[in-house]
């Protein structure tokens, strides 16, 4: 039994270090999904056509001009996941002590990860960090340290998904989403062609291009829109994927504050500011749950665990 666990335990490493090791490659794949599709949406497909006038010239126009709007804010989204750090736990932390409960003794951290942290149960300690873990974080294998509100370890931007990045993240796959369906509705009608032997202008590279960029671009479309879906019912829970799955059988959910709330502590309170990876400077200071340390929660439900 104890050499199964070993083995199990040794396995569970090489993956970690797998997915590490995927590095840059993640996002020259991204990067060569983005060229292609470039390749033939403006340069093979609808770029000639702006010379041809007439409307053949309006309908390359109606198509370029959200395509490049949409790539420029996906590509801003993408790499704002990928360069923001998600949150780590600052040294010695320590939680905030909240007097009117009786909460005023002060907090024993048990020494090398042994024993229970006491006499404040609710705040968890990790073993592998040697240190209190605050709400809502948890311990990431593959960064091999804690990360504030942690929702997963996304490969595809070679980063972790959480409290100050998971904006970011979900506008990346709001703006994947657009963009790769309107390069699948803009290269049907080619994709079409195609197949019913009618005539498709181009060389034979250009129309290997095209087919790949519809097939890749349909694919994405379908596989974000459903992961997409699925993050806007965890926003609209104020959870995260991890949560969601620790809290399954949990009838109530402490951090749940109603979808306006719950929307606001994920993209502030700025409107002007919900659709660009960035927060407003009004709302780092009056939100101190988007530095994703502290989270308002509902009294009578503070005995959850978190």
């Amino acid at each position: 039994m104890y050499r199964s666990g070993t083995v199990m335990a040794w396995n569970v490493f090489r993956f970690c270090t797998a997915l590490r090791g995927l590095g840059s490659i993640m996002i020259l794949l991204v990067l060569g999904v983005v060229g292609v599709t470039y390749y033939a949406v403006v340069l093979t497909s609808y770029g000639p056509a702006l010379a041809d006038g007439g409307l053949d010239a309006l309908i390359a126009i109606a198509v370029l001009i959200p395509f490049h709007g949409l790539l420029v804010m996906l590509l801003w989204s993408y790499f704002s996941v990928v360069f923001t750090d998600p949150g780590g736990v600052p040294p010695n932390w320590r939680p905030t002590i909240d007097e009117e409960r009786g909460e005023s003794q002060p907090l024993t951290v048990p020494e090398h990860g042994g024993g229970q942290v006491d006499p404040h149960p609710k705040i968890r300690f990790c073993r592998k960090c040697n240190q209190l873990k605050p709400p809502r974080c948890h311990h990431c294998s593959v960064c091999g340290r804690c990360v504030l509100k942690m929702d997963h370890h996304c490969v595809w931007v070679v980063n972790c998904v959480g409290a100050l990045n998971y904006k970011h993240f979900l506008l990346f796959l709001f703006y994947t989403f657009l963009e790769t369906t309107l390069v699948t509705v803009s290269l049907l009608p080619q994709f079409i062609a195609f197949f019913n032997d009618g005539e498709v202008p181009g060389s034979p590279s250009s129309l290997a291009a095209t087919f790949l960029a519809f097939v890749l671009n349909l694919a994405f479309a379908l596989s974000v829109m459903g992961f997409l879906i699925m993050h806007i019912s965890l926003v609209a829970a104020n959870t995260t994927t991890i949560e969601a799955y620790e809290k399954k059988t949990t009838p109530k959910w402490r951090y749940d504050l109603g979808k306006k709330k719950n929307f606001e502590q994920v993209f502030g309170m700025d409107k002007k500011y919900w659709f660009i990876p960035k927060y407003s400077e009004e709302d780092i200071r009056r939100m101190p749950e988007l530095q994703g340390l502290d989270y308002p929660s509902k009294p009578d439900l503070d005995s959850q665990e978190f």
